[in-house]
């Protein structure tokens, strides 16, 4: 079986991994997105559902069996423990269900496969053997701040929380293979910029 390259795809909020991630998904590589994973987890039917009822109670749960995000946000915010213990429980099945996708794509023949992972850089240590590359989205933090208070309706103060909340620019840049500067381009020149970057390994 072929092995594929593989790619650690991460940028803080705003900084446009998420465009980069489909300029490469549709050069061809399989993008595997642990967010998205990890959210399917605890809607209802989720796979994590039986353990999250059975570790919270029925009041972290809605009618419709998917988790009550906004009172577990409370609560884990209040209480570092039940964040600890929510991990426990998502964390090992996004981690098997990416390998499980990273599985398939393998054998699939895929040249290239993306984790596009928020929070690799905070992670790092877990990370680092399983990839050939790390790729770092980056813009100056104010680019950041306008991009997201334009798509999302959040006020400047919002966004500076979550964005003190991960991993700091300098952080990120420290653990970068490759570096994706998203400032000032137009989607062209980013997809230019990428499929230079992709060019190295037959994308």
């Amino acid at each position: 079986m072929h092995t594929p390259v593989r790619i650690g795809l991460t940028g803080g909020i705003g900084s446009g991994k998420s465009t980069v991630a489909q300029i490469l998904a549709d050069l061809g590589a399989a993008v595997i997105d642990a967010d998205a994973i990890s959210r399917s987890l605890t809607l209802a039917g989720g796979l994590a559902m039986p353990e999250v009822l059975a570790a919270f109670g029925a009041d972290m749960v809605l009618p419709d069996g998917a988790m009550n995000r906004q009172a577990m946000r409370t609560k884990v915010f209040a209480h570092p423990d039940s964040k600890r213990q929510l991990e426990a429980i998502i964390h090992p099945w996004v981690a098997r269900l990416i390998q499980e996708k990273a599985q398939h794509a393998a054998e699939s023949g895929k040249k290239c496969i993306v984790y596009d992972i928020p929070l690799l850089v905070e992670s790092i240590a877990r990370w680092r053997g399983q990839l050939d590359q790390i790729w770092v989205v980056d813009c100056a933090p104010d680019t950041q701040v306008q991009r997201v208070v334009a798509r999302s309706g959040l006020t400047p103060a919002e966004v500076a929380q979550i964005m003190a909340q991960q991993a700091t620019r300098e952080q990120r840049l420290a653990c970068a293979d490759v570096v994706i500067y998203n400032q000032d381009l137009d989607l062209a020149g980013l997809k230019r910029l990428v499929h230079k970057k992709a060019a190295d390994f037959g994308l």
